[in-house]
């Protein structure tokens, strides 16, 4: 099975590794890497002095353990399966198949010698039924789709912005080759949206309108990046509002979006009524609604630039200031920074719209400006301006070799602009 090593979530989950009184829940959407993760995090116990007989793990996925269907079958494999004598692990993949399953790891978690772990793909569902039965002893982490610089190394290409247009087009699912048949590609990405869609979605619902659930995510797929709310979803798609909002509430468990508030910069408050919603994976978005048309690449950066902050551990909030916006406010440690993304902002009236609203803020935080650009990068009135690509993969400003100050021969148009390094041929250009 191809494979990349998720660090940033194995460091995570070793930092709680023998704290038997919290249960470690991974949550993230279908095809996000969940079972993955548990298993390179088995490899790293026997690595560390482990043994294997001491890590016990199961997936309710697979057909030989779906007879566990509720938690006296899980109990009964407990018994015949869990020691009670020594510090063991237990990994439990995909536990929401299990009716009343939170009792069972209740009863693991009061053996003592437990060190449990557990995913499911319906963050509310767990955290609701843990904080009833294990009044709080568990943590959260939530995993993301591959990064870019994850897909990078999953699918090594020394084109690497050819490979950024295959990231944006065919998404960031683990399962997908992008040197592989596009057909393919597309009907295991049509495969996971319609799994999502019944089992994670329908499954809670009163409800079998697979209609109005496909129309309501048509729209918020071909809104990503645009300020909307229930309402004007409602009345777009003449479905009423109540039920607008049960079913995005139980999209974004399922994790198939999220959500941005918006956030009054000048105001430091939150902005209730409108924010902005992002696909979790682009892929799916694309075949649902048809490949990507060049009008939508720049909302299409925004949403992969909205999962980085996130991935890095951002609160990340859509920022307004006064009759400006700027794409993200994000928090993070107590730190707040600001980001605009632009596909391009060579054009003077670009520049100084995505400068603007940037310069009118005066509180001293980081900023910066993400672009597909390859010339033009660099520092203005200390606003850094970086090739986003080069940001996704964290390499250092400015790499290029060249000076990273402003070009004073420059027009007086763009006096103000740095001139660093030559401009690569790329599909978003």
């Amino acid at each position: 099975m191809r494979s990349v090593l998720r660090s940033e979530y194995l460091n995570r989950l070793s930092a709680g590794r023998d704290d038997n009184s919290t249960v470690k829940v991974i949550t993230g959407m279908r095809r996000s890497g969940k079972s993955v993760l548990l298993k390179q995090y088995a490899q790293l116990l026997m690595e560390s002095g482990t043994d294997r007989g001491d890590i016990i793990s199961i997936d309710f996925e697979r057909k030989e353990n779906q007879w566990i269907a509720d938690k006296d079958a899980l109990n009964r494999w407990i018994s015949e399966n869990v020691p009670d004598d020594r510090q063991c692990y237990v990994l439990l993949d995909e536990i929401q198949n299990v009716k009343d399953w939170e009792m069972s790891v209740s009863a693991l978690q009061a053996m003592g010698n437990c060190d449990v772990y557990i995913t499911g793909s319906n963050s509310k569902m767990l955290s609701s039924e843990l904080a009833t039965h294990i009044s709080g002893r568990y943590m959260e982490i939530g995993i993301l789709p591959l990064s870019f610089k994850e897909y990078l190394e999953l699918n090594p290409s020394e084109d690497i912005e050819s490979r950024f247009s295959d990231y944006i087009e065919l998404g960031s699912l683990p399962v997908i080759d992008p040197d592989g048949d596009r057909q393919y590609n597309e009907g295991i990405l049509e495969g996971v949206f319609n799994t999502v869609l019944v089992k994670d979605i329908l499954s809670r619902l009163t409800t079998n309108d697979v209609t109005k659930l496909t129309d309501i995510v048509r729209f918020l797929y071909s809104n990503i990046g645009n300020l909307t709310n229930p309402n004007r979803i409602a009345d777009e798609t003449g479905i009423s509002d109540p039920t607008v909002r049960k079913f995005i509430d139980e999209m974004e468990k399922a994790f198939l979006f999220y959500y941005a508030e918006r956030y009054d910069i000048v105001g430091k408050k939150l902005l209730k009524n409108t924010g902005k919603y992002y696909a979790t994976d682009l892929g799916m978005r694309n075949v649902l609604l048809g490949s990507p048309q060049m009008k939508d690449v720049g909302r299409l950066l925004e949403n992969v630039v909205f999962l980085e902050l996130i991935r890095r551990g951002y609160k990340v909030h859509v920022g307004s200031f006064r009759d400006s916006e700027i794409d993200f406010t994000a928090i993070r440690s107590g730190r707040t920074e600001y980001f605009q993304v632009a596909k391009t902002v060579m054009s003077d009236d670009t520049y100084d719209r995505e400068m603007r609203p940037l310069n009118g803020v005066r509180d001293n935080c980081p900023k910066t400006v993400l672009t597909m650009d390859r010339i033009g990068l660099g520092s203005d009135n200390g606003i850094d301006i970086r090739n986003l690509v080069d940001w996704l993969l964290e390499r250092t400003p400015y790499h290029h070799g060249r000076s990273n100050s402003v070009n004073s021969t420059s027009s007086p148009s763009t006096s103000k602009r740095p001139i660093l390094a030559p401009q690569s041929s790329h599909p978003w250009a």
